[in-house]
C-alpha cells in the first residue's frame, strides 16, 4: 500500500503534521536546554542533571497523560498539558542562571509533553482503511525518524542566528500549535475513549503488551548504547562531521527501512506479526554485532546505516501489535507505555554504554548493546505463543 495513498485520506496530512510539529520541542529539549544552561554559565554537572530530569518526568509522566485521554479524550488532555508544558520552557528560558528554576522547569516541560504520538497511533484505525493501517504506521514511524535529524539542526540553527534560549521559546510555540491543531481536528474531537474495566494495572494487566513493550526496551537499549559509542568512535577515528554524522546515518537508514517496509513489506510479507517483529529484532541485534567489531570509517558508516533499518520497521509492526494487544479502553495508555519502555531503554544504554567506555572501551560497550537487542529478540521468539492471542482480555 503506497503511502500517498494513506496521505490522500482526509484529515491524515493534517494530524500527522500537527504531531510531528508538536513532537518537535521533545527533539530539540536536550541540546537547547544544555546550550541555554551553558551559556548561563552551568557546569556539566547540572546540565546532565537538568536534560536528565527533563527525560525522566517525561517518561514518568507519559503513561500517565495516556490514560487521561483514555478516560478524558484527546481534545482536554492535549490542550492542557501543551500549555502547562510551554509554562516549563517559559521557566527555563526565564531563569537559566538559577538551578531550582531550571529544575522546575524541566518537570514541568518534561512532564507536561503533550501525548501527541499515542494520540495519533489511537486515530489511525479511523483515518485510514483496514488494509492501509500498517502502511499508516509505518509512515509514522519513518517520519518520526525526521525528528532526530531536524530537531538538534534546528536548535543548532537557531542558537547561531539569536541565542540558545530562543530555541527553547521556540519549542514551547511548537508543541502549543502542534497540540491546538490535532486537539481541533474533527478526529480528535470526535474519538471517544473505549469503556474499560478500572483496574490500577491499566495496559499493563496485559501480559502480551507487556512482554512486546519489554522487548522492545532492548530495542531502545541498544540505540542509547550506539549513541555514546558514536562519540568515542568520532574522537579516535576520522569520520567528517563526527559523531553527528553516524547518528544521521542511523537515522537515514531507519527512514530508508520504513519507507521500504511501508512500500513494498506490508504488500508482499504476509507473516504473521509476532514472526515479523522477531525477525526484524534479530535483523537489528544482528547488525549492533557488526558494530562491536568496530570497523573502520568506511564499514562503520555502512554498519551506522543498517543499525536503523531494522529498527523502523520494527516499531511499525509493534505499532500494529499494541493497538491489538492493549486491553479494552487503554489503547493511548498502552501507546505511552511503548514510547517510555522504549526511552527508558534508549536512557539505560547511554548511561550503561558510558560507563563501559571509561572503563573496557568502545567495543566492550557496542558488545553492551548488542546483548540489549539480543534480549529483546530472545524475548519476542520465546513469547511468540502468547503475542498470537489478540485482542487482549478487557
Amino acid at each position: 500500500m503506497s503511502y500517498t495513498v494513506v496521505l490522500r485520506r482526509p484529515y491524515v496530512g493534517r494530524l500527522l503534521g500537527a504531531s510531528l510539529v508538536g513532537r518537535l520541542p521533545a527533539a530539540m529539549a536536550a541540546l537547547a536546554i544544555a546550550l541555554t544552561l551553558r551559556q548561563a554559565g552551568a557546569d556539566y554537572a547540572i546540565v546532565g542533571l537538568v536534560t536528565g530530569t527533563f527525560a525522566v518526568a517525561q517518561a514518568v509522566a507519559g503513561p500517565l497523560l495516556g490514560r487521561c485521554v483514555d478516560r478524558l479524550g484527546q481534545p482536554r488532555v492535549l490542550t492542557v498539558s501543551a500549555i502547562v508544558a510551554a509554562g516549563g520552557y517559559t521557566v527555563l528560558a526565564l531563569a537559566p542562571h538559577s538551578t531550582a528554576h531550571a529544575l522546575l522547569g524541566a518537570v514541568v516541560a518534561g512532564a507536561a509533553t503533550p501525548p501527541l504520538e499515542p494520540c495519533l497511533r489511537a486515530l489511525w484505525p479511523r483515518l485510514v482503511e483496514p488494509r492501509e493501517l500498517e502502511s499508516a504506521y509505518s509512515l509514522d514511524a519513518g517520519a518520526q525518524e525526521l525528528l532526530f535529524i531536524a530537531g538538534p539542526l534546528a536548535v543548532t540553527g537557531i542558537a547561531a542566528a539569536g541565542s540558545p534560549r530562543t530555541a527553547l521559546w521556540v519549542s514551547a510555540a511548537l508543541g502549543l500549535v502542534g497540540a491546538l491543531v490535532m486537539s481541533t481536528s474533527k478526529p480528535s474531537r470526535s474519538w471517544t475513549p473505549a469503556a474499560r474495566t478500572p483496574h490500577w494495572l491499566g495496559a499493563l494487566r496485559s501480559p502480551a503488551l507487556l512482554l512486546l513493550i519489554v522487548a522492545l526496551c532492548g530495542a531502545g537499549w541498544a540505540v542509547g548504547s550506539f549513541n555514546v559509542f558514536s562519540v568515542a568512535y568520532a574522537d579516535s577515528h576520522h569520520v567528517p562531521g563526527g559523531a553527528g554524522t553516524l547518528l544521521a546515518l542511523s537515522a537515514t537508514g531507519a527512514l530508508a527501512g520504513a519507507l521500504c517496509y511501508g512500500t513494498y513489506g506490508v504488500r508482499h510479507w504476509r507473516a504473521a506479526p509476532e514472526l515479523k517483529a522477531t525477525l526484524l529484532a534479530s535483523g537489528m541485534a544482528a547488525s549492533y554485532w557488526l558494530v562491536a567489531l568496530v570497523p573502520g570509517p568506511i564499514g562503520m558508516a555502512v554498519v551506522a546505516v543498517l543499525t536503523g533499518v531494522f529498527f523502523a520497521p520494527l516499531l511499525s509492526v509493534s505499532f500494529g501489535m499494541v493497538g491489538d494487544l492493549a486491553p479494552e479502553g487503554t489503547v493511548t495508555e498502552a501507546f505511552s507505555w511503548l514510547v517510555t519502555l522504549v526511552g527508558a531503554g534508549i536512557a539505560g544504554g547511554s548511561a550503561a554504554g558510558g560507563s563501559l567506555l571509561l572503563h573496557g572501551g568502545p567495543a566492550v560497550a557496542a558488545v553492551a548493546g548488542a546483548c540489549g537487542v539480543t534480549a529483546g529478540a530472545a524475548l519476542l521468539l520465546a513469547g511468540r505463543r502468547m503475542l498470537t492471542a489478540r485482542p487482549a482480555p478487557s
